[in-house]
């Protein structure tokens, strides 16, 4: 397994990754996978370029199979701040300790990034495994955020999580 950064030359995997995540978890995350699918693969690849963004990809012969972001604040007064965004392992690879060696490797990576300071995330409160994964990580749930997300069907609350590094 090799886990890397990726970059704009790894959007189309990426895209279809992202499908796959929204299609697979639609309740995970806030992009709803009809306006995924409107966007072009473009856009994915300047995302991937952002100076104050990184993502990070496990590999496995060459197909990409999970991934995270961290997105660093840039606004003066918050630049201390990072936030911990699209986390996604293929369903045939979870339980194999792959989202922890994604999650290793940003706090790596977060380390070594000047300057910062805390990380944050929010997690779906019924996504028991993520929560697991980030309290082994050394996050701690410091709030709820009541009806965070709506669907059709039902409200998603969210756990708010920090690690100050």
């Amino acid at each position: 397994m090799e886990i890397r950064k990726l970059t704009i030359n790894d959007a189309p995997a990426y895209y279809d990754l992202r499908i796959e995540a929204l299609r697979d978890s639609p309740d995970a995350f806030s992009t709803q996978l009809k306006d995924a699918l409107q966007r072009p693969v473009e856009k994915t690849a300047e995302n991937l370029a952002l100076e104050n963004a990184v993502t990070f990809g496990a590999f496995k012969a060459g197909k990409l199979l999970g991934n995270l972001t961290l997105v660093r604040n840039t606004a003066p007064k918050l630049n201390h701040r990072a936030s911990v965004v699209a986390v996604y392992v293929t369903p045939d690879e979870r339980g194999h300790g792959l989202a922890g060696r994604l999650m290793q490797e940003l706090l790596q990576f977060a380390t070594n990034w000047q300057g910062l300071e805390r990380l944050d995330l929010m997690v779906a409160s019924e996504n028991l495994p993520a929560i697991a994964l980030y309290e082994q990580c050394g996050f701690e749930k410091y709030g709820t955020e009541v009806w965070s997300m709506k669907t059709p069907e039902k409200y998603i609350d969210e756990n708010l999580m920090v690690k100050f590094i």
